[in-house]
């Protein structure tokens, strides 16, 4: 390693020898490396086809008022993790970028899993939308950029192949076709209205359509078709012709010329970059089986910071003395693009630990080194062009216009979203410096005559909802229907424990989160009884501004209690309906004595006022109604009986109607529903009599 020149650099700190000294040690393997801060903090994660060679060039020199001197600065210590090969280096690396989430890094969002048309094996299989880990049971068609795109393709299904959607229990209990054989999109299994053969030979069709044999079977459809017309069966004939009109319609509206295609290039993955306003967008548009499926926009973090970062260890590097690796910088040389630097990411990130379709379009080159790297590690074959041709250039074409669209958008209600925010500041005269850090939190009641009372508190910080930090909480103890009793109690569980650590330790303090009551992540988990998630440390503090959906008599409850823990009463704001209680003429009422202030209709400060409020009242309702769900269907009942669970739960009340049903059933007709045994079904009877 190249010695610092006194000349132009400053004295090594014994930080900085410290790291000079475990340089030297290191091997000229592949490798991972992680930079971290002096309290613990990550602050960047590379790889490295050799170790020594990558890890020195950050230290080579000074880097004063640049963004690798900021991450130099603050580095304190120095990992190391040593590999085989690229390809491991390459999905260690981009592991530990999704888990820890480095300050240096560029970020994606790690999403749930894609969607997949599923094929259920059965004599009769049945069509199903499917998220999760697939196995070799089924048929997985995908995956799909969306829930949308899959639940369009079965219409489609229907429609052409008449396949049936029905569960396996719906199916096996019927006396008579239901609605969707009457409206022709199904042809019948379940009541013996459709051969073995036929629906079998169905079933194969709708397989090779969805792999992209599309005119295989519309040739297929057209002999049939003749064959039926031949022999006088005009109403069959007449089937098949409807299903060429559906497929024929679907392949106008999907503009792909297949025959342009390879075979073993109908599966495609279209992926265009745009960067603008300091922010990114990745456009990713799915082919199956030549089928333009939908495309889905994915926008970056840490942009800005990762690119300076690379751009500068790219000067860094071609100025040394030391000759640097030719694919070891993200963006690889100071001539390469952002948009490179982004798209690279992306890949590694996005196609790391699943599957990848054997083409990749891009809208900028990308490294050959990557993408072997990656199809090392999926053991697969796998190319990439980024100057496609004919009907994949249209596919590209598309995908960079909706980047674009995407990213406009996103620039868009970001800067709607800091005005509003920069407008309630000002309009209540907050005391704070910078508007991004500024953090709301409302609360609401909701309850059903005093029936499931539950409160709800949603966050607004850095101009977003941030849906992770909501809480639910059950309130218990209180008559039915107080609300005011109700606001006490949620807001003394909320700031109690806070109030008395910022008491002990000051403004900030590492603390662990309050104990609300579990939340679903979701409003369609809202349905069934959630589990107690572990409890996760957060760097607590007092939010700027606390707002109460009601008027004065909900603020002086609030009042009280801020009172009562020493906390600052000038941050409770109500919310108060206003005459006729329309939307647009809400009056702002403070607990410290001010006089009430009504915005205009028309003002940015409302509009986000009224978002929160509004967000904390649909995210009340949806856990009241999901408690009062449980409460009526006696569903928590059934399952304090050993050997019940969700499962066998949702058979039990399908099948009988509800708990009243299954408390009447006798002991063998609850021995009957799939998964409950004689014994358990006599448990059963004797929990509920």
């Amino acid at each position: 390693m190249t010695a610092p020149d006194s000349s132009t650099h400053t004295a090594p700190t014994p930080d900085r020898e410290r790291l000079l000294a475990e340089v030297a040690g290191l091997p000229g393997l592949p490798g991972v490396y992680r930079w971290i801060d002096a309290q613990g903090g990550l602050l960047y994660v590379g790889k490295a086809r050799n170790l020594k060679k990558r890890v020195s060039s950050y230290l080579q020199r000074d880097h004063d008022g640049t963004r690798i001197g900021q991450m130099v600065s603050r580095i304190a210590r120095l990992e190391t993790t040593v590999v085989r090969t690229e390809a491991e280096a390459l999905l260690l690396e981009n592991n530990l970028i999704k888990t820890l989430q480095p300050r240096f890094n560029i970020l994606f969002r790690d999403d749930k899993s894609y969607p997949y048309l599923k094929l259920v094996t059965h004599p009769f299989p049945r069509m199903a939308y499917f998220r999760g880990a697939v196995d070799r049971k089924h048929r997985y068609f995908g995956p799909y950029p969306n829930a949308w795109a899959v639940k369009q393709t079965i219409q489609l299904m229907q429609k052409a192949f008449r396949l049936r959607t029905c569960e396996d229990t719906v199916y096996a209990n019927r006396s008579r076709p239901c609605l969707l054989y009457q409206i022709d999109r199904c042809s019948g299994p379940c009541v013996g209205l459709v051969s073995a053969e036929d629906y079998a030979r169905d079933v194969r069709d709708a397989e090779r359509f969805l792999l992209g044999q599309t005119q295989e079977v519309i040739e297929d459809l057209q002999a049939q078709m003749m064959a039926f017309a031949e022999s006088l069966e005009f109403e069959r004939a007449a089937a098949c012709r409807n299903r060429i009109s559906s497929l024929s319609r679907v392949l106008q509206q999907q503009t792909v010329d297949a025959s342009s295609l390879n075979a073993s290039d109908r599966d495609v993955d279209v992926l265009a970059v745009k960067v603008a306003g300091g922010r990114a967008c990745v456009n990713l548009a799915m082919v199956r089986g030549s089928r333009h499926l939908g495309d889905r926009a994915y926008f970056p973090t840490h942009v800005q910071e990762a690119a300076a970062l690379n751009a500068a260890l790219a000067e860094a590097i071609g100025t040394s003395e030391m000759p640097p690796e030719d694919d070891e910088l993200d963006i690889g040389a100071p001539e390469r693009s952002v948009e490179t630097a982004v798209l690279e990411a992306f890949i590694a990130q996005h196609y790391t630990g699943q599957p990848v379709p054997p083409l990749l379009v891009v809208s900028h080159p990308v490294d050959k080194a990557l993408i072997e790297a990656l199809a090392d590690s999926n053991g697969t074959r796998l190319r990439c062009t980024h100057q496609p041709r004919e009907q994949r250039r249209v596919w590209l074409e598309m995908a960079a216009k909706g980047a674009e669209l995407a990213l406009a958008r996103l620039l868009a209600e970001e800067g709607s979203a800091q005005a509003r925010t920069r407008a309630l500041v000002e309009a209540l005269d907050l005391d704070v410096a910078d508007a991004a850090q500024l953090r709301i939190e409302c609360f609401d009641i909701s309850h059903t005559a005093g029936e499931a009372t539950q409160a709800s508190c949603v966050v607004y910080e850095g101009h977003a909802m941030q849906s992770a930090q909501y809480r639910r909480f059950n309130i218990e103890g209180i008559t039915g229907g107080d609300d005011y009793a109700a606001m006490r109690q949620v807001l003394t569980r909320r700031y109690a424990k806070l109030a008395e650590m910022l008491r002990e330790g000051g403004e900030a303090v590492q603390v662990a989160e309050p104990e609300p009551d579990p939340a679903p992540e979701s409003d369609a988990e809202a349905t069934t009884p959630t589990r107690a998630k572990p409890r996760r440390a957060a760097q607590a503090r007092l939010p700027d501004l606390v707002l109460v959906d009601g008027g004065r008599g909900q603020v002086s409850m609030a009042r009280g209690v801020f009172e009562e823990l020493g906390l600052d009463v000038a941050l409770i704001v109500g919310v108060e309906k206003g005459e006729g209680r329309k939307v647009g003429l809400e009056e702002l009422v403070f607990a410290d004595g001010r006089p009430k202030v009504q915005l205009g209709h028309d003002s940015a400060a409302l509009m986000l006022v009224a978002q929160i409020r509004d967000e904390a009242h649909r995210f009340a309702i949806t856990g009241m109604r999901a408690k009062r769900a449980s409460v009526r269907t006696g569903g928590s009942r059934l399952e304090d009986i050993p050997g019940i669970g969700p499962r066998k739960r949702a058979r039990l009340l399908q099948r009988f109607g509800g708990l009243r049903g299954v408390a009447g059933a006798a002991v063998d007709e609850l021995a009957s529903v799939e998964g409950i045994g004689q014994e358990l079904a006599e448990e059963i009877y004797r929990a509920l009599h």
